[in-house]
């Protein structure tokens, strides 16, 4: 049957309205959970946090990236590059799919169709994020005066790692060559981190354990590595596809048990996990 030239177009017309609602971070895949590998852990463990730059746009399914975080299911975890819809997808996969219930607070640095779609006149917002299986408050949301080449900050919550209260911190810092903006972010960043005793600060920092730029939280806080740290980051272990280490976990009065490093199909940067006594 032949259409008419008023239905075909109403047609199309539809077609892209799906495709700007949608927008390209929300990609498409059967709602089907993918199986977990065998001996991941069935429930959140309590004093395990992670850092993770999800990588946008990248293409990556919701459901994957939610299996990743269920195949070790920490405390918390600090996401980047994150658009508010896709925290809220992949929270719900997490739940539905593998029985993990999460809290979710965000840090909104941008509002960008070409990043987190949605319309013209109503983008997405995109930044931070945080999970946690544990209530937070006094959450903060702080965007750097000089983001760089695209606005850029820091969240900040207060929730409990280990059976302890601790601030957790999570940031995403200025792309690849722009020192002197990261340098006045890190400023900005570690007077806050100051003023509290127990820190686990997140993200993705952009910078080698020996940039300058990172001198001001050296002073204040620790790698979850403890052989990783200037002079000497021969040990530090790589974070990226391209084998430098930009992701960190910090920590301030809280000691780190064990660390690991996974690589993921689904974003440039690897998971980083550690288990930590916040005691």
């Amino acid at each position: 049957m032949m259409l008419g030239r008023g239905t075909r177009l109403l047609a199309g017309a539809m077609v892209v309205v799906c495709v700007v609602l949608v927008g390209p971070s929300a990609p498409g895949g059967d709602l089907f959970a993918r199986p977990l590998p065998v001996g991941a852990v069935k429930d959140v463990v309590p004093n395990r946090v992670m850092t993770w730059n999800i990588c946008n746009p990248c293409g990556a399914s919701n459901l994957d990236r939610a299996a990743e975080i269920a195949t070790y299911a920490p405390q918390v975890v600090g996401l980047q590059e994150a658009c508010v819809r896709d925290v809220e997808r992949i929270r719900d996969y997490l739940e539905n799919f593998y029985g993990l219930v999460y809290h979710v607070a965000y840090g909104t640095v941008l509002r960008k169709w070409g990043r987190c779609g949605g319309v013209p006149w109503s983008p997405g917002r995109y930044g931070q994020a945080v999970l946690s299986a544990a209530p937070m408050t006094d959450v903060v949301n702080v965007e750097y005066p000089d983001g760089g080449s695209e606005d850029r900050g820091y969240m900040a919550v207060t929730t409990t790692v280990g059976g302890k209260t601790v601030r957790v911190f999570d940031t995403h810092l200025a792309q690849r060559r722009q020192e002197s903006v990261r340098a006045g972010q890190t400023a900005v960043l570690a007077a806050d981190v100051a003023r509290y005793d127990r820190v686990i600060l997140l993200g993705d920092f952009n910078a080698t354990p020996d940039a300058p730029e990172l001198s001001a939280i050296w002073e204040l806080a620790a790698d979850t590595d403890p052989q990783c740290r200037p002079p000497r980051i021969d040990t530090c272990e790589p974070t990226t596809d391209w084998q430098l280490k930009f992701d960190y976990i910090f920590l301030r009065g809280v000691v780190p048990l064990e660390r690991r490093v996974h690589a993921t199909p689904y974003s440039d940067h690897h998971l980083l996990l550690s288990e930590l006594d916040p005691t």
